[in-house]
């Protein structure tokens, strides 16, 4: 999906920008050899990719980028949920677990003991697959069960995790979609030889082992979703527009029959049909050589041989000729969406379809935004373009406010639909949309990151680069007639689907049963011939580079405000804050200030007229109020720096009070409010702050319904002019120097008069945790979410080595102590963590936090679980040692640069830090030992009261099971928020 952006530039500059860019860059195809190998390219390419089709078929995309010494890759197979087997829906998303799993040389201890053992659970399966009664299907998992236990006798699980944690990598992870799926990592540049030899090595032939209990996660995923109303709702937009197109016919996670009857053997078929070589593609975008890069890779992968793949055919949608409605149901609050079909990726109207779906919505000055955000007419509202390659679709979501139906909110946006159709929008949009593309072209090629995934979509999507390059150039050349005509063409008032999701009890769903799993063995300290050999490959050494506060941060005075500042010195993108050492908890009106603004004008200008300008400046402003720190910031382009400034200043000195929009402000934020009674997240997020402060805590810190109608809009607006007169601090990160910027930046403050007292409120203590207790909530879900909370001590320095390596070890990852054996061995849960938190300032304290999300049936399983790594930390000398290369690896070659390196300052200071604490941890953590990890546990998590806050469904949890954790309170929504 294209990204939606705020954004744009004054209409007089805009078309020479245009124009210019329009005449000064063509995207062309050519052709270039370099060492032997022939590579396409694009003319004016910034991403500067390299495009190889390698002899068996196999797509290489490479962009360097040498600003971090680390690669994202992607390794992505053109196949998804879209081509399952129609009687094994789901099984593109099995596979991609399974994966993870390893080969015969990998991921087990012995392949000969564990092969006819994996033989016999696949013949058991086909059994179980093809059997209806439930008593000897109940047997013959049992059967399944028993063997797999065995097997896993044999099985290192985890082992490909471990073997990327000792490379450094970051991010390890894939997602299976509707037609790819893709496998990543984000590795140190000097291990690119054992990535490709483990990479190489999972795709040659993988085996399905302990697939018994990651079926398990996969069923925990699959129940996760049916909690989730966003999800449901998708479905069935899908369901109803794509009738004749798997889009519809068939989920990503599969229906709950097939996930019942899984075959490994059907598995297999799909892996070998589609992960062939001239169906995937290896993208990287970082530090590194082209030249060389395509030499490793061409050798690690030349042994993939190529296979005709069965192309996707599917019958042509009809023609939608009136509205076709579905309604979902659950527990959170109210919405809708509205869908309407369009052509495919690779087809011109797709690309219009995403220049319509910004002129709708884009953040700032769409129509959406203006007509019914800003002014305020719903809660939320949005378009955006949803592209595939068969079809693709613009989804608008509805949100209503206080007292409007689905049917209203519907109405709104359809009449939003009719102006689009009509032209009733400005002139200018079109152009300020392309030149905010331009802008945000910028931002994303100084990411690597950013360059892989734009990459490697292209390339799934079957995407021509040189198009999308051209994107917006070719834009530049329309007109508001062609996206006039364009939207008569595609919209109407009957060829649409809604999907109204209601609030209610979804009596239709049905959870995934799951039969019982016995914890099998994890083999912790195994490891095999092939992950040794892989470690003992060799590799260049990255030298370690830490910040220098003093010289990377230059400071200087703007008056008597400080400043500080980081020079861009890579392009023109500049972001500038007012800092002030005030927030919510001085002030409980900051919070609804900082919200009201975004509805104001001045005596000369309305609100929407500063939309307009802001978008017009290809800038971006943001107001937030922190806990006890509040912030102004812009960002854009520095030729726009000086307009930018002085708008945000003159909006802020001089925005006058609207009654009208304070009213509806008011109705909005009540509506808010209720919705987030209607979230779990959001109720867990106040068991999490009533844990850590007491019945009285920054989260429920707020205004009844009541004492919001006292409230006077002008108080709200004094409070926004006394930022003007407050005493801050000037952050700042863009091309001008230090010296340049304090002789350009005007002082917000113009008066000589003194500053506005800053009053700070008494703020929230931290509650020692001193016996074990229950905060629950009550929500209607087929899971139970549960999270340990325990305040700890006071932030030291000194303990910063020891507590980054015991989360590395314990439960930073899918290779630590709590992932392997919650959900690996135990199969208790798709989700778990745990971690030994740092507090931002040094006046607070560190906390313990744990995390489960487990069905109502294992909860008890869960809790004892995750308590027992509490008490007792498993002593395993190779995770110690894997947990300790990759923090080294990952600090080696971590690069903290733009605007990081002020957040990074301002962090540091706020816990008394005036050096690079990374610096430390890779002096120290080396030295540490099992010993000092076991200390460490027993001081602070082993046997220590901890507050269980859960979220979950009360008749399915019993007063017996929650009362052995310790005393109950059943917290009432309006003790948790407030309100």
């Amino acid at each position: 999906m294209r990204k939606l952006f705020r954004a744009a530039v004054f209409a007089s500059l805009l078309f020479i920008w245009v124009g210019t860019s329009a005449q000064q860059k063509k995207f062309e195809w050519k052709e270039a050899i370099e060492d032997g190998y022939t590579y396409r390219y694009v003319s004016n390419d910034p991403t500067q990719a390299r495009f190889y089709k390698l002899k068996n078929g196999l797509t290489v995309i490479l962009s360097p980028s040498k600003k971090q010494p680390r690669i994202q890759t992607y390794i992505a197979t053109k196949a998804g949920s879209k081509t399952d087997p129609k009687d094994h829906t789901g099984l593109a998303h099995y596979l991609e677990h399974m994966l993870f799993k390893g080969t015969d040389k990998f991921g087990t201890l012995d392949w000969s003991e564990e092969k006819p053992l994996l033989a016999k659970i696949d013949a058991l399966y086909e059994q179980y697959n093809s059997t209806s009664d439930e008593q000897k299907r109940k047997a013959i998992y049992r059967q399944i069960d028993s063997v797999s236990g065995e097997a896993a006798k044999f099985a290192i699980p985890n082992e490909y995790d471990k073997l990327m944690s000792n490379m450094g990598s970051e991010g390890t992870n894939a997602f299976t979609s509707f037609e790819q799926t893709v496998y990543i990592e984000d590795i140190p540049n000097n291990v690119v030889d054992k990535y490709l030899a483990v990479q190489a090595e999972r795709f040659r032939s993988p085996v399905l082992r302990l697939f018994h209990t990651e079926l398990e996660a996969v069923y925990e995923e699959k129940n996760i979703g049916l909690d989730n109303d966003g999800r449901k709702a998708v479905e069935a937009m899908f369901e109803a527009i794509f009738p004749n197109n798997n889009y519809g016919k068939q989920t990503v996670i599969g229906t709950v029959e097939h996930l019942k009857n899984p075959s490994l053997r059907a598995i297999r078929d799909y892996y070998d049909t589609y992960y062939v070589p001239n169906n995937m593609g290896v993208i990287m975008s970082g530090d590194f050589e082209p030249a060389e890069m395509i030499q490793k890779i061409e050798r690690a992968f030349s042994y993939m041989k190529p296979k005709e793949v069965p192309a996707y055919t599917f019958d042509r949608e009809k023609v939608i000729e009136q509205p076709i409605i579905r309604e979902v149901k659950g527990p959170n609050a109210e919405f809708l969406f509205l869908g309407f079909r369009f052509p495919g990726a690779a087809s011109e109207d797709a690309q219009m379809l995403n220049l319509m779906a910004n002129i709708l919505t884009n953040g700032s000055a769409g129509m959406i935004d203006l007509d019914l955000v800003k002014s305020q007419k719903l809660l939320g509202a949005g378009a955006f373009p949803y592209v595939l390659k068969d079809y693709s679709m613009l989804i608008l979501q509805g949100n209503p406010s206080q007292g409007q139906s689905l049917e209203d909110v519907r109405n709104l946006l359809l009449a939003e639909l009719t102006k689009l159709r009509n032209g009733e929008f400005s002139d200018e949009l079109i152009t300020s949309i392309i030149n905010n593309e331009r802008k945000e072209q910028i931002s994303r090629n100084e990411s690597y990151k950013s360059r892989a995934e734009e990459l490697m979509s292209a390339f799934t999507s079957d995407l021509d680069w040189a198009k999308e390059l051209g994107y917006t150039d070719r834009l530049s050349k329309l007109t508001k007639k062609d996206v006039v005509e364009f939207a008569n063409k595609y919209l109407n008032d009957r060829n649409y689907v809604v999907v109204y999701k209601r609030q209610g009890l979804d009596t239709a769903v049905v959870k995934v049963e799951k039969p019982a799993i016995t914890p099998i063995t994890v083999n912790r300290d195994s490891q095999s011939e092939f992950l040794k050999a892989v470690n003992a490959l060799p590799e260049q050494a990255i030298q370690p580079v830490w910040l220098d506060y003093d010289k990377e941060v230059l400071k200087g005075k703007l008056g008597d405000i400080d400043v500080l500042s980081v020079q861009n010195k890579d392009n023109t993108l500049f972001s500038l804050s007012y800092q002030y050492p005030i927030g919510k908890w001085d002030n409980k009106l900051l919070a609804l200030a900082v919200d009201y603004f975004e509805f104001l004008g001045t005596k000369d200008k309305s609100s929407e007229d500063f939309s307009k300008s802001f978008y017009r400046l290809a800038s971006d402003f943001s107001v937030s109020a922190g806990n006890e720190e509040s912030r102004i910031s812009i960002s854009g382009l520095d030729e726009h720096f000086d307009q930018t400034v002085l708008l945000i200043q003159d909006l802020l000195r001089n925005c006058v009070v609207d009654e009208v929009a304070f009213q509806a402000y008011l109705s909005r934020l009540k509506k808010s409010r209720s919705n987030a009674k209607e979230n779990k997240g959001s109720i867990m997020e106040g068991l999490r702050a009533y844990a850590k402060y007491g019945p009285q805590n920054p989260f429920n810190y707020t205004f009844s319904d009541a004492e919001l109608d006292q409230l006077k809009a002008a108080d709200l607006v004094k409070i926004l002019h006394d930022l003007v007169n407050t005493k801050h601090t000037i952050l700042y990160y863009g091309p001008r120097e230090v010296n340049q910027l304090l002789t350009t930046l005007p002082k917000l403050k113009l008066d000589k008069g003194s500053y506005v007292d800053v009053r700070r409120g008494a703020g929230f203590k931290e509650l020692a945790t001193t016996e074990n207790s229950v905060l629950f909530a009550h929500y209607d879900m087929k899971q139970a979410e549960v999270f340990w909370f325990r305040n700890s001590e006071l932030y030291q320095a000194t303990n910063t080595p020891v507590i980054s390596l015991f989360n590395n070890y314990f439960g930073g990852g899918m290779g630590s102590i709590v992932f392997q054996t919650i959900r690996e061995s135990k199969a208790l849960a798709y989700s778990t963590y745990a971690y030994y938190g740092q507090p931002q300032k040094k006046e607070n304290h560190y906390i313990v936090g744990a995390y489960i999300g487990t069905q109502t049936d294992k909860f008890n399983e869960a809790i004892a679980g995750m308590n027992e790594l509490l008490n007792e930390l498993p002593e395993s000398p190779l995770a110690l040692e894997t947990a300790k290369v990759s923090l080294m690896k990952s600090l080696a070659s971590e690069r903290i640069t733009n605007a990081g390196i002020l957040n990074s300052y301002i962090g540091a200071k706020r816990l008394g830090n005036e050096t690079d604490i990374r610096k430390s941890v890779y002096e120290q953590a080396p030295k540490l030992d099992y010993a000092d990890l076991k200390a460490f546990h027993n001081k602070e998590l082993s046997n220590k009261p901890y507050v269980y806050c859960i979220v979950g469904d009360q008749e399915s949890l019993t007063a017996e099971q929650l009362n052995k954790m310790g005393k109950v309170q059943k917290l009432t929504l309006q003790e948790i928020f407030g309100y």
